[in-house]
């Protein structure tokens, strides 16, 4: 039985987000070992971290209008070469200052280019299952996040944090460029043929500056940079909120590791969910779960509610996290995927920045996480609200006509 080739570039895309985000997230494994054995401070290190998700989101962007140009495989393969040299260069840095380059410019720009070109990659290949496809590209973070760092801590036991990192770096070498030379873009269609395989709203394809000037992509990135912003904050803070209701330290990792697990069950659901009911639909809900689940937390105090809420939670967050790939490719077309889908999840890692540093000077300021919660909820109901206003755009002719109306 022949395999159709588009379930091929899914399994590659899985295995480069897997190694891809999962060594970029395994610094707070190093965050302990780093700092006693070279006196850097935490803050430094964590600085790092800040930098990276800074430089992960321009590069996004970057890549992703690349990727429309030269093609995904191309840019996959420049970015785990890069990923692969940053993690490796990374662990001789002989300072906190090169440590924060290496680790922070380096992996972050590198990072930026597996979700979003693989993605749009994805969306091209597929109209039946579209979602479901999407979904499991978006699970190789969740397996990267819960493997990867398992595995560094492993080699620190045996070895040190210079062996763990640079080990990761060559995984990343010999695990993501293989995978990148089964990436491959799918057969045009006939010329003439109207096909909606490709074709956004109304069957018609918008360039990326046309997408870009839309009320439908400024929804849409505004939508992911709320939803991001009100849940990153509590799941950054999870695991000492945990801690500061009575949770052991060890057993508050482990909530911290159900609603990650709970994340990639809420992805490949959500995506079959959305195949049958429309992304559109599925993301309402899911975002209308996560604000509920974010309000709970100001009622949690015993182990057993953590995982229950946990559970719940990540279902929501990472169910809905690939939803909007969907809609920019539903609305817009494959032909400018790249560009205007980085665009979308540039935005969004602001959003991802924000609630962890709002969350810290919120507890600063007040002595507790209360607010966090009460702002990420009331964040999450505006996600909410806007994403009640999606609507696919009108005519290509029709949005190009309204600007040429007001001269």
């Amino acid at each position: 039985m022949k395999i159709f080739y588009g379930w091929v570039v899914v399994g590659a895309g899985i295995v480069v987000t897997c190694i891809g985000f999962g060594a970029m997230l395994s610094l707070s494994v190093f965050l302990q070992p780093m700092s006693e054995a070279m006196g850097w401070t935490r803050t430094g290190i964590s600085t790092a971290a800040l930098i990276n998700w800074l430089c992960m989101g321009v590069g996004t962007f970057v890549w992703g209008a690349l990727s429309d140009r030269i093609g995904t495989r191309t840019v996959v393969l420049c970015g785990g070469v890069l990923l692969g040299l940053g993690m490796m260069t990374a662990s001789q840095a002989a300072s906190l200052v090169q440590f924060q380059v290496l680790f922070g410019v380096l992996v972050g720009t590198a990072t930026g280019s597996f979700y979003v070109p693989m993605t749009a990659t994805t969306t091209r290949w597929f109209t039946r299952h579209r979602s479901l496809a999407v979904a499991l590209v978006s699970a190789g973070i969740s397996v990267g996040s819960a493997t990867v760092g398992p595995l560094a801590r492993w080699i620190i036991t045996g070895y040190d944090w210079r062996t763990a990192m640079f080990v990761i770096g060559e995984l990343a070498l010999v695990m993501i460029i293989p995978a990148a030379l089964f990436v491959r873009e799918p057969p045009a269609p006939p010329l003439g043929s109207g096909t909606a395989a490709t074709a956004g709203a109304e069957g018609r394809e918008f360039t990326a500056a046309q997408a870009l000037r839309t009320p439908q992509f400024a929804a849409i990135a505004l939508a992911y940079f709320a939803c991001c912003a009100a849940h990153s904050g509590p799941i950054f803070h999870m695991v000492t909120y945990a801690i500061d209701h009575g949770v052991t330290p060890m057993a508050a990792v482990t909530v911290l590791s159900v609603a990650g697990l709970a994340s990639l069950g809420g992805k490949i659901i959500c995506g079959l969910v959305a195949d049958r009911v429309g992304a559109m639909r599925t993301l309402v809900v899911g975002l209308a779960i996560q604000a509920v689940a974010v309000s709970l937390y100001l009622f949690t105090r015993e182990l057993a509610s953590f995982y229950g809420l946990a559970l719940m939670f990540g279902f929501a967050y990472g169910g809905v996290m690939p939803l909007y790939a969907i809609l920019v490719r539903e609305y817009f077309g494959a032909r400018t995927m790249g560009t205007v889908f980085g665009a979308v999840a540039f935005v969004s890692t602001l959003g991802m920045a924000l609630g962890p540093l709002a969350g810290g000077w919120l507890y600063d300021t007040f002595g507790g996480y209360f607010w966090l919660y009460i702002g990420s909820f009331g964040i999450g109901l505006g996600a909410v609200a806007i994403a009640f206003t999606f609507r696919p755009p009108r005519s290509l002719v029709a949005v190009l006509a309204k600007p040429s109306l007001a001269h």
